[in-house]
């Protein structure tokens, strides 16, 4: 009988099974793990240069700050669902429509919309999904669509809305969101222009931000700029003028701002002989951002009263603090900031840079979309509000108190500018779904649906909402009853789908004793013949 060689020892045969098991075991742990561990990208959403995009109905990982806010939206669109599918007895299913909310829900130092900001733009939405739910009509999904931090995912979010846009059931009604003047948000509207999806930029103001399917609920630069005129004929300074402007050449906003404001003032101001640029903190990294020396000697050695801002908020109290350090400055002498924007943004009107601005006898004067001057501390309608503002406002302070915005979350225009966009859109379609379901020759309605509305319809309400002259006066059809004004929209050569008869206040800050306010400057109200309604 042989006896085993190894006895107690290991042959080749085990050895290489002693090395093979652990590897299988690992192996097929790690498969376990993937398995089971949570989807990186949660909601459906895809991972794309280390960020979660694409379209989703439900919660997803975002900037800290957002997750409470996210998870309403997610529950009122499962609400919403739920009230479709299952219906209660005897209730015929509530129709309901989709609107995308595509912009960042995650920021960094060079994002172009700050975690305030995108928190402030996500409440803003969901006040007017909450309000537009509270109807008899159809109710809505706010999907919420990231494309990046940096705006520059989209190519993966217009492809899923594309897809959603042909679901008759639960239509697309449209898009909203795009927050900033880019190259890639110009890329985004034009790609989601071309497949005839409405889409409305609620805080966009560059005036070359212009494509055929593509409406703006906030005013444009170029009306800023007018409005700044009208603030200016009426306060004129010394008119001795400074240009500050951003040198970032992929910047869209800042170079068209800076253009705008060349051409109005260039030759009254001597803004040709008195300029400076910085870099603006926006964007990928080019150089040291918010370098102010160099223009804030100037505007102190030349003696401007009137400094012109071609940039972005997040980079003014830069140039506040150090014309503040300045020592050539003549402190006798006041001195105003001119800029444009949705609103003011809360780190231009914080305790340090009001104290700032007081003790150097310097104003912030902003044309703006919004003014506080609308509402009050306990968020009621102030007089002379726009009448669509207190509705808002009842929605928009229980927001407030159950996932706390912010302090000042109105101030920087934000939040009310998104809600009027989610609003233009549900409204188009709201009149869109009652005109196809409507009983031709008569005023009762089919008890059950007729037609569900196309995106091509909600397109076709948002252009028929205009502007006409009666009896020497000029009246609304169908217009937006917004948070930050009623104003129309028509597709011209000049009107572009940029706002009619929008309100665009001159705020100041700190604010001027004992001045009374200069009447509001409307949209296009000089190529009327008749005041704005």
């Amino acid at each position: 009988m042989r006896l085993s060689r190894r006895r107690n020892g290991f042959g080749p045969l085990d050895k290489a099974v002693a090395v093979l098991v652990p590897l299988v075991l690992v192996a097929v742990g790690v498969v376990v793990y993937l398995a089971l561990r949570p989807d990186d990208c949660a909601g459906g959403l895809v991972q794309r240069d280390g960020e979660c995009v694409g379209v989703t109905d439900g919660a997803f990982d975002a900037d800290d700050g957002l997750e409470e806010l996210i998870r309403a939206v997610a529950d009122e669109n499962a609400r919403v669902r739920r009230a479709w599918e299952d219906p209660e007895q005897g209730q015929a299913p509530m129709p309901y429509g989709r609107i995308a909310l595509m912009m960042p829900f995650t920021s960094d130092d060079a994002s172009a919309m700050t975690a305030d900001m995108i928190r402030r733009a996500l409440a803003g939405a969901h006040a007017a999904q909450i309000r537009a739910n509270s109807g008899s009509g159809p109710h809505y999904q706010l999907l919420l669509a990231p494309d990046g931090k940096d705006l520059d995912q989209w190519r993966p979010v217009v492809d899923d809305l594309v897809d959603l846009a042909d679901d008759r059931r639960s239509p697309l009604v449209g898009v909203t969101g795009l927050p900033s003047s880019t190259p890639e948000t110009r890329d985004a509207m034009k790609a989601l222009s071309a497949r005839r999806i409405a889409t409305v930029g609620p805080v966009i103001t560059s005036a070359d931000m212009n494509a055929p399917y593509f409406f703006k609920t906030s005013p444009n630069n170029s009306m800023f700029v007018d409005a700044l005129d009208h603030y200016l004929k009426k306060n004129k300074g010394a008119e001795k003028g400074f240009l500050v402007y951003d040198s970032r050449p992929d910047d869209v906003y800042s170079r068209n701002l800076h253009r705008l404001l060349e051409k109005k003032f260039g030759t009254a101001y001597g803004l040709r002989q008195r300029s400076a640029s910085f870099l603006g903190s926006t964007g990928p990294a080019a150089g040291i951002p918010q370098r102010f020396q160099s223009a804030a000697q100037k505007i102190c050695l030349t003696q401007s009263d009137t400094v012109f801002f071609a940039g972005r908020d997040q980079d003014l109290p830069a140039l506040v603090k150090r014309l503040s350090q300045e020592p050539s400055c003549d402190r006798s002498r006041p001195v105003r900031i001119l800029k444009v924007g949705i609103g003011l943004e809360p780190t231009l009107t914080t305790d340090e840079l009001t104290q700032m601005l007081r003790e150097t006898r310097t104003r912030i004067v902003a044309a703006s979309s919004v003014t506080p001057a609308w509402w009050t501390r306990g968020l009621r309608p102030a007089p002379g509000a726009p009448a669509g503002l207190g509705g808002f406002l009842r929605v928009f302070k229980d927001l407030d108190e159950r996932y706390g915005i912010g302090e000042k979350a109105l101030d920087d225009g934000y939040a009310i500018m998104y809600h009027d966009a989610f609003t233009l859109l549900a409204d188009a379609y709201d009149k869109s779904y009652s005109e196809a379901n409507e009983k031709q020759g008569g005023d009762d309605r089919t008890p059950e649906p007729a037609r569900t509305p196309t995106k091509d319809d909600v397109y076709n309400t948002l252009i028929n909402a205009g502007l006409v002259e009666r009896d020497g006066r000029l009246l609304c059809t169908n217009c937006l009853q917004g948070a930050a004004g009623t104003y129309a929209f028509e597709q011209s050569a000049e009107t572009r789908q940029w706002p009619m008869c929008k309100p665009v206040p001159v705020v100041e800050h700190p604010a001027p004793r004992g001045t009374r306010a200069a009447p509001t400057y409307r949209t296009f109200e000089d190529t009327f013949r008749h005041p704005c309604p």
